[in-house]
């Protein structure tokens, strides 16, 4: 059975995913804010990766064509398509929400890649991929919310081929911060590079990525500055579920840093 933190992020984000695509002013608030005017809109997302550092992570995949790349925590998919249209690859995307799932699946027929790309629900640490399936693995800003890191670790470990690699942003979360909550407070890690040396990786670099706590707080302040406007785009309950978690997360502070890790499977 799937933890109940699983369950309620999937239920959020099913909210979310559905209104998303008829919510041009969060569209745009997330483009301004975000990712950056000079994300491919194409490709777009509810995360924070930028162009910059999506680009960089496609190099340091090393993928050739065909090899396979899977990307955890897909959401609506853009980031791995974009890797694969960029390094000629395959992308399998693993999100827990269904929604997710049929957006990605619509967007890799819009973007002319569904020929390189399959999407499946399942969650970080019961992907249903096949042992050393995969040349490399992306996940972006979505680790933080695995209920058990170590077994998210552990599954990708299983994935991942020897000397394929795994790079991904995620938030680190300060443990006393998010104590007693749901989702960030089921397994809160200050520090991911220990963990991946345990799971079978090293680490080759691990870093802080610039400005995230001002993009992060100019986003999520435009989100909630637009609550009339977007809880008429999106409606009331998608809209709740978003206010919900941004409004936890400017109160809180449970963030610790924003990282961008290289890493390769041993």
């Amino acid at each position: 059975m799937d933890h109940p933190d699983i369950e309620l992020v999937a239920a959020g984000y099913d909210a979310v995913y559905y209104a998303y695509p008829s919510s041009p002013t969060l569209q745009r608030i997330w483009r301004e804010n975000a990712c950056g005017l000079d994300y491919p809109w194409e490709f777009g997302h509810i995360s924070f990766v930028t162009l910059a550092e999506i680009t960089r992570m496609a190099q340091e995949l090393n993928l050739d064509n065909n090899d396979t790349l899977v990307d955890l925590g897909c959401g609506m998919g853009g980031p791995g398509l974009w890797i694969a249209r960029e390094t000629g690859a395959d992308v399998i995307g693993v999100d827990a929400s269904h929604v997710a799932v049929t957006l990605a699946t619509a967007r890799a027929a819009d973007t002319g890649l569904s020929a390189r790309s399959r999407f499946v629900q399942g969650t970080f640490s019961r992907t249903g991929l096949n042992n050393g399936s995969a040349a490399g693995a992306i996940s972006i800003d979505a680790l933080q919310y695995a209920p058990d890191k170590d077994a998210a670790l552990a599954e990708t470990a299983r994935v991942v081929r020897p000397g394929g690699r795994l790079v991904f942003a995620a938030f680190e979360l300060e443990p006393a911060r998010v104590e007693g909550l749901p989702v960030l407070g089921a397994d809160p890690v200050d520090d991911y590079a220990p963990r991946l040396e345990v799971a079978g990786f090293t680490v080759d670099s691990y870093a802080e990525t610039p400005q995230w706590a001002e993009r992060l707080a100019a986003a999520y302040g435009g989100v909630l500055d637009a609550r009339d406007v977007l809880t008429g785009e999106m409606g009331e309950s998608a809209f709740a579920a978003l206010e919900s978690e941004l409004s936890v997360t400017l109160q809180l502070r449970p963030y610790r840093r924003r990282v961008l890790a290289v890493t390769t499977r041993r």
